[in-house]
């Protein structure tokens, strides 16, 4: 009974350090957040029928301009607005590569609100485990900075651009 009770604390306990989490590429692979350690991650949940949409392209310069001096751009497809994410992770893979020759990571198909929300977004969203910010993923193409150290430093909405002049400032360190 005392170990039942030692592991429901654990698999029950919340995670409150970005290194922690990981998730599943769009591929089937585990993804461990601790290979993101020293780098700036930009996190973006993403829909193939969006208008939105087109931030594709301004995401994949961004990452190849800065990806050398250590960004990490995530792609979390989801469905969870006006079904504008119907495919599977196969069909979100080929959308994606042959519309805009996406080459930063892409995770599998997840939820980013409700009661099955993926731990990533719970904590991307709770102020209670990222310590910065309580804020509701409102639509598709909601973007989050992480600093180097692991810290959520900035939610930007939706309809900012990929190369809006505040993130190129953050990028750059200014």
């Amino acid at each position: 009974m005392m170990v039942a009770t030692f592991f429901t604390q654990i698999s029950n306990a919340q995670i409150s350090n970005f290194y922690e989490l990981k998730a599943t590429t769009i591929d089937g692979k585990e993804f461990k957040f601790s290979s993101l350690k020293g780098k700036k991650v930009i996190i973006v949940n993403t829909a193939s029928k969006c208008g939105f949409t087109p931030q594709y392209e301004k995401l994949e310069s961004l990452y190849k301009k800065y990806q050398s001096k250590g960004l990490v751009i995530i792609g979390f497809p989801s469905n969870d607005f006006l079904n504008q994410e119907p495919g599977s992770n196969e069909d979100i893979q080929k959308f994606c590569s042959v519309n805009y020759g996406v080459t930063f990571p892409m995770m599998s198909k997840i939820k980013v609100t409700g009661d099955n929300m993926h731990p990533v977004y719970k904590w991307l969203t709770d102020k209670n485990l990222n310590g910065k910010f309580s804020e509701k993923v409102s639509w598709n193409f909601q973007k989050f900075l992480i600093d180097e150290k692991g810290v959520l430093v900035k939610v930007v909405p939706p309809r900012t651009s990929p190369d809006d002049p505040e993130i190129i400032r953050w990028l750059e360190g200014k």
